[in-house]
């Protein structure tokens, strides 16, 4: 098998995973780009003995680490890999290496022995880094969440998951109508927006119109992730994969709002978060 095909079926998420961690498509894609050029100018950094996906994000933290450590500077301009800017992030709340170990285990489903692989440490320091996220969290800023979902029974889980975290449901929208007529009532700090609605309309459509007039963390649910991660523009940068597992959910709510920079910001702006 080619390194091409080793890898090919992990690049999806690690995209998902880059902006996560650095908060933008821009910055994410930018990592991802600069990993697979590593690869390809050095095929021997991908370590055969290693499962592929944790080999493939070992690489990426190991070429984009130093990048990614000045993200503990709130106001720091960020230096992309390959010579481009970053966007400044206000990361308040979660040091770099606390939240990549959060995400490699919530979000990509690394046990604690393969999160110390890609980071380069110890079993027991990644296990402190992941203790240290959960406590941290705890702090995150309490907002407004608007639940675009049609299934009942979906969004009253949703609803619980996003009372649990001390977040507020402001309104539970089932089509693209309720969901616009919804922010113009009440602007929330948050969309969990499912794609497809009761009556047939998209809740890309509807997020879409909504960010024309206001700027949000947007974090969309689908059944098929890889379809919305296909390197056209724009792309949603949080995804939720149906069926979810809770603590995904929780984590990609965290992540979502670590990266606004508008959420306390009651003025709309017109400026997509995708």
């Amino acid at each position: 098998m080619t390194i091409s095909q080793t890898i090919r079926p992990h690049l999806p998420y690690l995209r998902r995973f880059a902006r996560a961690v650095t908060g933008t498509q821009r910055s994410g894609d930018a990592c991802a780009v600069a990993t697979l050029e590593a690869i390809l100018a050095s095929p021997e950094v991908l370590d055969a003995s290693l499962d592929s996906k944790v080999a493939l994000y070992k690489v990426f933290l190991g070429v984009c680490g130093s990048v990614l450590d000045k993200l503990d500077t709130p106001g720091t301009d960020v230096g992309d890999p390959r010579g481009a800017r970053w966007p400044t992030h206000r990361l308040d709340f979660l040091a770099t290496s606390p939240r990549i170990a959060f995400v490699l285990s919530a979000i990509e489903g690394f046990s604690a022995d393969q999160i110390a692989t890609a980071m380069g440490c110890d079993a027991s320091e990644a296990a402190h880094l992941l203790q240290q996220a959960s406590q941290d969290l705890a702090s995150q800023l309490v907002t407004d969440v608007l639940i675009i979902e049609d299934e009942p029974f979906i969004a009253m889980d949703i609803e619980s998951l996003v009372e649990s975290l001390g977040h507020r449901v402001a309104s539970v929208a089932r089509t693209h109508k309720e969901a616009v007529a919804a922010v113009a009532k009440k602007r929330p700090g948050l969309i969990l927006a499912d794609i497809q609605l009761a009556d047939g309309s998209s809740g890309i459509n509807a997020v879409n119109e909504i960010l024309l007039s206001y700027s949000m963390p947007v974090i969309f649910i689908t059944a098929y992730p890889e379809r919305l991660l296909t390197g056209e523009k724009p792309e949603p940068a949080f995804l939720i994969s149906k069926p979810f597992r809770h603590e995904v959910v929780k984590a990609v709510i965290s992540q979502a709002l670590f990266f606004d920079q508008t959420s306390a910001a009651p003025e709309p702006k017109a400026r997509s978060r995708m």
